[in-house]
């Protein structure tokens, strides 16, 4: 019974202990239940969950609709590990070269838009679906002025980007683009349009959207997206001096490419409307020159023989405002209508000639691959500063020069005014203010008796092409 008794006494004594060390043991620090996690997750009392952005939504739903461009091409040349092979067989060795681009479907049945120098000189194409199919391509058609090409796969049912209106696009609006830069699938980037209207030099159509999104090899042919879900361009180009971004990116906006693509699947080929004139933007000072209010419309250089522009009496000199009723803001905006105009229609044209207007009508005849409407382009500030020397038939001909009579520019002082105007040694001038020069005498003359400010206007022949060029007095 005495040891019983123990027994209690010493189990009450431990539950006496135990509390104790409970009650006593926080205020040192010590603690019997786990820690505490060391970040919350529970969202804030009342605070709505917030909507993910508007790009995740789209990135989603648009990314089954950009595939995977893939070309194979065969490019002769010597294969490092086979130095002897032309050697002993009589031919250069030929290798099959694999790229990369992006592309994106437009319609449901399998047509697929993309860039044509993405699949030029391909002996094979394939399209990569983003389920991972991979699929015969075929050319349905391309055109390499737009470098727009249509491919078409044996496939139904597929997701599909529609087109918007490029010509509502904004300056600082936010674009989406998608593609496979570098091969990296299905990779989305953001930004802004940064211009519209862009001229970067490949071609005459030229009428490019820029954008900060990154842009990189590989994305030629993904599409430029809008904030409503639209493809309003297809990324083209890049400005870099390492090959990444920097910032600078070129898309084809959707507008110019609809008429390409509707006629390439109904034909196969793109038919344009051809004037037969080269032209070249009006400065503020050839405006002056021209006598126009405003620098605006399409200054006309030289007039090809026998062509529609000759015919409706069309003259180097003239400026066309005017396009079927359509005013030209620049003139980048004459051959993108000439070729937008249906083969055989009689169009009517708002001339200014030496400073009075003039209306003239032309019809309009097919494009041919040899005729290619050329946009010049008047470089640098009017200016004055130039050493002439009379052309002769003989020196015409030590010079190789097609022209056998003007002024020839045998120099140009460095820094000077005529440097920056554009003038360059080996221009032919041939009329000053309108009037012929066969000399260089009439140069002198005509410019020194220049009064005012009133620019003074030099036609020069310059590598087979006629341009303006204002200097002002």
């Amino acid at each position: 019974m005495r040891a019983s008794l123990s027994v209690r006494l010493w189990a009450a004594a431990v539950l006496i202990a135990a509390l104790a060390l409970v009650t006593v043991a926080p205020r040192f620090g010590f603690s019997a239940s786990p820690p505490m996690p060391l970040w919350s997750e529970r969202p804030l009392v009342g605070a709505p969950a917030a909507p993910p952005p508007v790009w995740v939504g789209l990135a989603r739903t648009l990314k089954p609709a950009v595939v995977n461009v893939n070309t194979t091409r065969v490019q002769e040349g010597a294969q490092p590990d086979d130095p002897f092979f032309e050697k002993f067989f009589g031919t250069p060795p030929r290798r099959a070269v694999r790229s990369l681009g992006s592309g994106f479907i437009i319609h449901p049945d399998g047509y697929v838009v993309t860039n044509n120098h993405v699949v030029d000189g391909a002996t094979e194409t394939k399209v990569r679906l983003s389920d991972g199919r991979e699929l015969p391509a075929k050319v349905l058609g391309r055109d390499a002025r737009t470098d727009l090409v249509l491919l078409k796969i044996d496939a139904t049912g597929l997701p599909a980007i529609p087109l918007g209106d490029s010509s509502q696009l904004q300056v600082g609006e936010p674009v989406m683009a998608i593609g496979n830069p570098f091969g990296l699938e299905q990779t989305v980037t953001t930004g802004i349009v940064s211009a519209t209207g862009r001229v970067i030099g490949e071609g005459p159509y030229d009428d490019f959207i820029q954008t900060d999104a990154s842009i990189n090899p590989g994305n030629s042919g993904g599409p430029l997206i809008n904030a409503r879900g639209q493809a309003v361009g297809i990324n083209t180009a890049i400005v870099s001096q390492s090959g990444g971004s920097v910032g600078i990116g070129f898309a084809i906006p959707v507008n110019l490419a609809k008429p390409v693509l509707t006629q390439l699947a109904a034909t196969g080929h793109m038919v344009r409307g051809y004037l037969g004139v080269a032209i070249q933007r009006v400065t503020p000072e050839l405006a002056r020159s021209f006598g126009l209010s405003e620098a605006r419309g399409a200054l006309v250089t030289s007039v090809v023989e026998g062509s529609p522009a000759m015919t409706a009496g069309l003259k180097p000199g003239d400026v066309i405002v005017e396009y079927e009723g359509h005013t030209l803001a620049r003139a980048e905006d004459l051959p993108r209508a000439v070729a937008a105009t249906p083969v055989g229609r009689q169009v009517t044209l708002a001339v200014v000639r030496g400073g009075k207007p003039v209306t003239l009508s032309a019809r309009v005849v097919r494009l041919s691959e040899a005729e290619e409407p050329a946009t010049p382009e008047a470089k640098g500030r009017p200016a004055l500063g130039l050493a002439v020397q009379t052309l002769t038939p003989q020196l015409a001909q030590e010079l190789g020069l097609p022209d056998r009579s003007g002024a020839l520019v045998r120099g140009v002082e460095d820094g000077s005014p005529a440097a920056a105007a554009g003038v360059q040694p080996g221009d032919v001038i041939a009329e000053v203010d309108h009037h012929p020069v066969k000399t260089a005498d009439d140069v002198n003359r005509l410019i020194h008796r220049r009064a005012g400010d009133t620019p003074t206007l030099l036609l020069v022949h310059r590598h087979g092409g006629n341009l303006y060029i204002a200097l002002p007095s």
